[in-house]
């Protein structure tokens, strides 16, 4: 049996990071449509149906090269999400310390320390300076 199953397999694409995000969306939706059993419910429900068979689709699909450009795609814009909340995050954490101010020709976001008064900011990627109170 493993064997028939790593033959039909063979020179198929398989499971990737956007078929793992895209079966967890869709047991979300039919979570959703179990709870929302009324109007919304009736709405999901064939909306998940139709995400499972993408994914089978996606999974048994031969044109590799395609699906892996896809993929790609994901993982690009995944990576920029993640990258702003990092981003986000780290300001959260160093906003004691901390001032940010955005350039106004640029704008590049600076970080000034704290309690310095008001200062003359100058801009490291494009040289304007500017006013500001940290």
């Amino acid at each position: 049996m493993r064997e028939r199953l790593a033959r039909f397999m063979a020179g198929r694409h398989g499971n990737d990071q956007l078929n793992g995000f895209l079966l967890i969306v869709e047991m979300v939706l039919l979570l959703a449509a179990v709870l929302f059993n009324g109007s919304i419910g009736k709405f999901l429900y064939p909306l998940a149906v139709v995400l499972l068979a993408y994914v089978y689709f996606r999974m048994l699909s031969r044109n590799i090269p395609r699906r892996q450009e896809e993929n790609g795609k994901f993982m690009r814009l995944r990576f920029k999400v993640s990258a702003a909340f990092k981003v986000r995050r780290e300001r959260w954490v160093q906003r004691k310390d901390y001032k940010f101010f955005t350039c106004p020709s640029c704008h590049t976001t600076l970080r000034v320390p704290r309690g310095q008064g008001k200062i003359k900011i100058v801009c490291r990627k494009c040289g304007n300076s500017f006013l500001g109170k940290s």
